[in-house]
């Protein structure tokens, strides 16, 4: 992978917060959407970036889009995992972020509660 693509699809706020989010785990794309309050558009666009750049790989269950990690290119660029684990939560948007996190998990809801709109932050 080009580093030069690597470091431009982590120059932006929204998808630092989507690293920041997705670093204790795979999320769905509605699930990201809610949890970052961004329309499907904007999440798309961002995610798009992030998997182009191979920091991010997807998968689908059924009829939702997975996103995680990609373990060969964190290796391969450590310093992603430096970022996202050392340096995103001292942006106050990702703590606010990463609180909505640990309460949509502890809620028990899941990708179709979300879209009913059953969880409110």
């Amino acid at each position: 992978m080009d580093l030069i693509q690597v470091m431009k699809a982590l120059s932006d706020e929204t998808r630092i917060r989507i690293l920041n989010i997705l670093k204790d785990g795979d999320l769905c794309v509605c699930e990201i959407e809610v949890l970052l309050d961004i329309n499907q558009s904007n999440a798309s666009r961002h995610l798009n970036k992030l998997t182009n750049a191979k920091i991010l790989d997807n998968y689908k269950v059924a009829k939702y889009v997975y996103y995680r990690f990609n373990e060969k290119l964190i290796n391969e660029y450590p310093f992603i995992s430096e970022i996202v684990k050392d340096h995103a939560m001292k942006l106050n948007q990702c703590q606010i972020d990463y609180a909505r996190l640990q309460k949509y998990k502890c809620s028990g809801l899941s990708c179709d509660d979300l879209k009913e709109g059953k969880i409110s932050f």
